[in-house]
């Protein structure tokens, strides 16, 4: 089928013991983390405005990341979920993303508690959050818009971003589920594990913990998942690995003048037309 039903972001996460996620900015690389055995796709806001060569600043507008998601998850059996940043604005604009998106097919959203606009969270910048009460109100809001019990909304912290510490991190996702979350994103920025396996202990299994091991990545899959983490975002790195390689492609391309010492280890075209879906259109055109 070109255009394969999918599960929701609520299933998918029921029926496995840690929910893979690879983060994405178009359709074909949703379709190649799929076909690598990734449970979900994370519509990144990172990923969609490095491709537009923007900053993750609250640049582009919600049509913009709605328009990427929504076309990621048309060529997907898998479930999108929808990197939101601040939810584009007050409590009212959460209520319209959450009415678009639920429209457009996304089954799982992300939103966090910095001020808009936001700033991304590696960058050096001022992180503020927004006031607890504030962010618990659009959490609230979201799942009031919401029309199908599927529908799946993510409360992203960014307290360890920000300096505030794990303390803060609990009160607030303390907070946020109170608001109805189905979920609860904690993020850090240090070198190890350590503030979330802090968190983890503290927090005692209240709702699935998505955690975003970008600065910590020797931690293994197996092991966040023992300590209790429910699903695991690889948000950047198809990105950071197509930067690399097409830098060393194309300058190897414009110094030998050829590309002939390139075909062994580069895709043939009938693998393009494979991702394309190319001979069930053809048999639909037939």
């Amino acid at each position: 089928m070109i255009r394969n039903s999918y599960p929701s972001f609520r299933q998918v996460l029921a029926d496995n013991p840690l929910t893979k996620i690879a983060g994405a900015h178009s359709s074909l690389g949703g379709r190649i983390a799929e076909q690598s055995g990734f449970q979900a796709v994370w519509a990144s806001s990172f990923e969609i405005s490095a491709a537009r060569c923007l900053p993750d600043a609250s640049l582009l507008s919600m049509t913009d990341y709605l328009e990427a998601a929504a076309n990621i998850q048309k060529a997907l059996s898998v479930p999108v979920v929808a990197d939101c940043d601040t939810g584009f604005g007050n409590s009212m604009n959460v209520a319209y993303m959450v009415t678009e998106y639920e429209s457009a097919g996304i089954t799982a959203v992300s939103i966090e508690d910095k001020i808009f606009p936001k700033m991304n969270s590696f960058a050096t910048a001022d992180h503020t959050l927004l006031d607890v009460s504030a962010f618990a109100h659009k959490i609230e809001t979201a799942k009031k818009a919401q029309r199908t019990d599927d529908f799946f909304v993510i409360a992203r912290t960014e307290a360890m971003i920000s300096g505030l510490g794990v303390d803060e991190a609990i009160k607030r996702c303390t907070a946020y589920a109170d608001a109805g979350a189905d979920a609860v994103l904690v993020h850090s920025k240090q070198k190890t594990k350590d503030q979330v396996l802090e968190f983890l202990g503290l927090w005692d299994d209240r709702l699935p913990v998505v955690v975003v091991p970008t600065t910590y990545p020797d931690w293994h899959a197996d092991d966040a998942r023992a300590a209790g983490v429910s699903a695991v975002i690889y948000a950047n790195q198809g990105l950071r690995a197509t930067i690399t390689s097409l830098r060393s492609t194309f300058q190897s391309i414009y110094e030998t003048g050829h590309t002939a010492h390139l075909e062994d280890n580069i895709s043939g075209v009938k693998d393009v037309f494979d991702l394309q879906q190319l001979d069930e259109w053809q048999q639909l055109g037939a």
